[in-house]
């Protein structure tokens, strides 16, 4: 199966589509992959990325077997390989166009810090998030703390993770930790869906905000303004900007795909 390929149907987006053997379990050779939709993304045609996944689970996180074999290698040999997830997430929060996870079924352990790592997410009805690290005597890793505790309240990322207790999408959506519910079998379509508004937008304009909103979550006020005074006066003088405005006053769609 492809893992990785562009969309040539008018989208313009990237589709990382994870292979359903072992419900899409993450190894090294699918972090590859996903990390080369990044790099194509830096291609100026690509205006999203979408992290999907066949045979009704998005992702179960990392292959108990190959950790099994890691309790043979040194502390130090386990820290890198655990630095290849984290290269990964690196990859996707540095990706230039937003990153759209469409959960089918669930995303367990780094399945789960994979989606929430992503600027945007689609989740089917029923579909569970789980921290389920604890179960195999674990601790999170591949940035799921930090995304739980922008993401939820304290006591239920401590729940999650504690007790490795499944919250739903609904719940999920609840809180505004996700961006969509929708019926089973629809996320891949209204990942899509997501894909072709972002591709309506400006390129340069969304990248930028995807930035400044990380960066909100950890940095001062006065550091952010000044972030935010030179992104706006970077925009102001972009072509993006000239289309926005001359649109606008116009009483016409922007057409910023020219």
């Amino acid at each position: 199966m492809t893992l990785a390929r562009i969309d040539d149907g008018g989208d313009r987006l990237v589709v990382v589509n994870m292979n359903a053997t072992r419900r899409g379990a993450l190894s090294p050779d699918l972090y590859a992959a996903i990390a080369r939709a990044m790099e194509q993304a830096a291609d100026p045609r690509i205006r999203a990325v979408i992290l999907t996944a066949e045979g009704g689970f998005f992702c179960a996180g990392g292959d108990l077997n190959l950790l099994i074999e890691r309790r043979k290698l040194t502390e130090m040999q386990r820290r890198a390989r655990v630095d290849d997830l984290h290269d990964l997430i690196r990859a996707i929060r540095a990706c230039p166009v937003p990153v759209i996870a469409a959960v089918e079924g669930g995303a367990a352990g780094a399945g789960a810090s994979l989606a929430l790592a992503c600027d945007l997410i689609v989740a089917a009805e029923g579909a569970k998030f789980t921290a389920a690290y604890v179960r195999a005597g674990l601790v999170p890793d591949g940035g799921l703390t930090a995304s739980l505790a922008r993401l939820v309240p304290r006591a239920l990322a401590m729940e999650m993770c504690l007790l490795a207790r499944p919250v739903t999408a609904e719940r999920m959506a609840e809180l505004g930790a996700i961006n969509q519910v929708v019926p089973e079998g629809g996320a891949l379509a209204a990942a899509h869906a997501l894909g072709d508004a972002l591709a309506a937008g400006p390129r340069d304009a969304q990248g930028v905000i995807r930035n400044l909103v990380a960066t909100a979550y950890d940095a001062d006020a006065a550091s952010q303004l000044d972030r935010e005074r030179d992104a706006m006066a970077r925009a102001a003088g972009g072509d993006e900007a000239a289309e926005g405005i001359a649109a606008f006053l116009d009483k016409r769609k922007p057409d910023f795909r020219a």
